[in-house]
């Protein structure tokens, strides 16, 4: 199964590197870190984890991972390794950009995905044996495998027609970019199809123009509780001495 940009194509450039020896996990979590984001941006937030050593945010695979006080008491770590790969692989996209004659620096990191790709089983030379604390006190000579990886970034200027509705958005508030308002014939239209809500009376503020409201309402029906009470108020009343 291959993992790959599944909107459409037209307009976005891309860049990928496969048999990557480096850590699949560390590269998503470089390539998290420079998604939605500008090139220049990209570039500088790369830059700062390979000479800077400053920390990336991993949102998973962050077990027993250490907290960063610069990322606010989250977990991350410093894949300087990893964060070379990726920056090489911007810079190769940002290159096919220009053979295509578009401007990177007015581009934005649409796409950016790191997925293993191969795993070349590996083991030690023969007899070397470790202790376990099992029954057998032995166990099989015990290996570990290379896991090779697959990167891939695109580049795209902020195009609604190309780009999905989701990218767009995140790219405006990740950028601070006011979103783009829609044509005049649309609002006309937006407008009459909208209900109609109608307007609150004005209250009034004093007490005499209060009670002179009250004069020029209608008199309202009785609720059936002031019906009984009325009833109850019109019935004879029995006198003592009537009942003697």
């Amino acid at each position: 199964m291959k993992y790959s940009y599944n909107q459409s194509r037209e307009g976005v450039v891309f860049a990928n590197m496969k048999d990557i020896n480096a850590s699949y996990k560390n590269l998503g979590a470089v390539c998290d870190a420079i998604r939605y984001k500008s090139v220049n941006a990209a570039i500088a937030v790369l830059d700062s984890v390979i000479i800077d050593n400053k920390p990336i945010l991993f949102r998973k695979h962050n077990i027993n991972m250490g907290a960063r006080h610069e990322l606010g008491g989250k977990k991350g770590r410093t894949p300087i390794k990893c964060a070379k790969v990726v920056r090489k692989v911007l810079v190769n996209a940002a290159a096919n950009a220009r053979n295509k004659n578009l401007e990177p620096d007015f581009m934005y990191v649409v796409h950016a995905a790191a997925n293993k790709t191969l795993i070349a089983r590996r083991f030690p030379p023969k007899g070397a044996l470790y202790v376990t604390g099992g029954p057998s006190g032995q166990v099989p000579a015990r290996h570990s495998d290379i896991e090779f990886a697959r990167v891939e970034i695109g580049l795209s200027t902020l195009d609604e027609k190309r780009l999905s509705n989701n990218i767009v958005s995140r790219i405006r508030a990740l950028e601070k970019i006011a979103p783009r308002q829609k044509p005049k014939e649309a609002r006309k239209e937006e407008k009459k199809k909208a209900p109609v809500r109608l307007q609150k009376k004005e209250e009034p503020k004093t007490v005499e123009a209060k009670k002179d409201i009250a004069k020029q309402e209608p008199p309202k029906g009785l609720t059936p509780k002031e019906k009984t009470e009325a009833e109850r108020d019109e019935k004879p009343k029995i006198t003592e001495q009537a009942k003697q």
